[in-house]
């Protein structure tokens, strides 16, 4: 009985681990064309659009009818439980990179599915 009571309270500790914040955000809304035109360096923004592609190691191409970029994301910031596809509208929250040599990237800290 105790190792169910157990596993139990770690299950619920698992579940309550996934919830999330999904209210107003400090951090700036923002569009492909402002950030390649205005960013700065390590600016944080939120991107809302799609991945349209994925380009190669952790990179995807990122559009949001304003423009394309290609943003990085990490395996572990992919949303557990949904599919993502070039279809699905997503909220990118990061920071973007911007490189005096080279391309510019959006650095995806958080994905979340509208």
């Amino acid at each position: 009985m105790k190792r169910i009571l157990i596993a139990t309270a770690f299950a619920v500790a698992a579940a309550t681990a996934y919830a999330q914040y999904t209210g107003p955000s400090a951090i700036p809304a923002a569009t492909v064309k402002s950030l390649q035109q205005d960013g700065k360096d390590d600016q944080q923004a939120v991107l809302r659009g799609k991945i349209v592609s994925n380009v190669g190691h952790e990179r995807y191409l990122f559009s949001d009818g304003t423009g394309q970029m290609q943003v990085k994301i990490k395996a572990s910031r992919w949303p557990a439980q949904k599919a993502v596809d070039a279809s699905t509208t997503v909220e990118l929250r990061g920071e973007y990179d911007k490189e005096l040599i080279g391309e510019s990237h959006f650095d995806v800290k958080e994905i979340r599915l509208p």
